[in-house]
Order: C-alpha cells, then structure tokens, then sequence
C-alpha cells in the first residue's frame, strides 16, 4: 500500500471526493516557500564556448570528441541581483546572472570516455512582480535544466564549443507562515513491497492439456 493505492481514509493525500469540508477538523500554521511569481525562459544556445574543470581521468590524450552535457543540479545560482520597483507599483524589473553548473562527457584521442564539469552563464532582465516591502526578505531563484547534444573541441584552448538547449524558471519566494485547514496528520499505510513470483502462470497450468482429443468416439 501507499497514499496512491489506499484511499480508505479522510487523512491520506489524493483526490477529493463529496463535501471537501467533510473531516476538517483544524487550522494549522505551517512555514512554506511562498511563490509571489515565476516565469519560464527558454534560450537555445550556438557555440558557446566552455572550460573544462575536473577532468575524470585526468591528463586525457587530446584531441578531445564531445558526446554530450546536461546540467548537474536542478537549480541555478542568482548573482548579481538588481531589482527596479516599475512606476506603476505591479511589476518590476529583475536583472541577475544565472550560472548553471553542467557535466560533459567526452572520449579522449585513445577512445577512453571521460568526464568533466563547467558551467553555462545567462545575463536576464525581465519584468515581475515582486511583494512589497516587509521585514521578511524576499529572494530571487533559478530552477534549471539544460542538455547539449552537439560540440566542437578547440584545440587551441583545450575546451569546447557547444550548441545548448537551456530551461529556466525564475521565481520570487519567501519563506512565510501560512494558515491552512487540516484534515489532521496523513494516515501513513505500509508500504507494498515489490515481488516477482517466479511460478507465477505455471501453477496455474492444467495438469494435462485440455482441448480436442485426436481419438474420436465411435457412435
């Protein structure tokens, strides 16, 4: 069992059937990220050019044949954050540097793959809104995912160039206290565990085969 197969109790998570007010039973404070906005921004990259750092193994025999990259962590790192509240109070303008770390893959000149990490930097300037001002600060994030199926290595820098597709989500958070009502504490069921019966379908087998018998009755 789990919340998804065990839907017997009021106090497991899933989808709500009849009166959604049927079993509340409290107000409850709990600390949560509160997200004011998020935007989406999606850019394709063309030779970029990346450094390697961290070769694994290290001393490769160049030249080096790129395979491909992919970003190493779901969120990128905001720096250089400069925020200009719009004159018409709802928006304002939101200018930082992302960094994405990502991992390249790559086979060396004697066909041995190796492993490296390096990193992609965006300059973004949007519009959004951001809350108004409070002792409680307000932060700007970055959700990444970045993939690069293509590159070309240079021999003169010992690096790559490479052709990037990139997914951003930047958000405006803040941790706050948020008064929700409850159902109680989740009903927590034991969990099922995975098992394969390995006679599964032969004893299930008749013991002789059944059907048409190649002998015929004589009337």
């Amino acid at each position: 069992m789990s919340f998804f197969s065990n839907f017997s109790s009021d106090h497991c998570p899933g989808t709500i059937t009849g009166n959604p007010l049927n079993g509340l039973c409290e107000k409850v404070c709990i600390q949560a990220e509160k997200i004011f906005d998020a935007g989406i921004i999606q850019t394709r990259l063309e030779n970029y050019p990346i450094t390697l750092d961290g070769l694994t193994p290290a001393n490769p025999t160049y030249p080096l044949t790129f395979i491909s990259a992919r970003s190493l962590a779901s969120e990128g790192t905001v720096t250089n954050l400069v925020v200009d509240q719009q004159t018409d109070g709802q928006c304002a303008r939101v200018q930082c540097t992302i960094t994405v770390p990502i991992e390249v893959v790559y086979l060396d000149a004697t066909g041995a793959e190796g492993k490296a990490t390096s990193e992609i930097v965006l300059q973004e300037d949007v519009l959004m809104y951001v809350p108004p001002a409070s002792v409680m600060p307000f932060t700007v994030t970055a959700i990444a995912s970045c993939v690069s199926p293509e590159g070309t290595f240079n021999a003169s820098t010992g690096s790559f160039n490479i052709s990037a597709c990139l997914t951003l989500i930047l958000k405006v958070a803040m941790q706050v206290e948020l008064l929700l009502p409850s159902y109680g504490y989740c009903a927590i069921p034991p969990a099922q565990e995975y098992s394969q019966e390995v006679c599964s379908g032969f004893f299930e087998l008749p013991l002789y085969p059944q059907g048409r018998s190649c002998c015929k009755k004589n009337n």
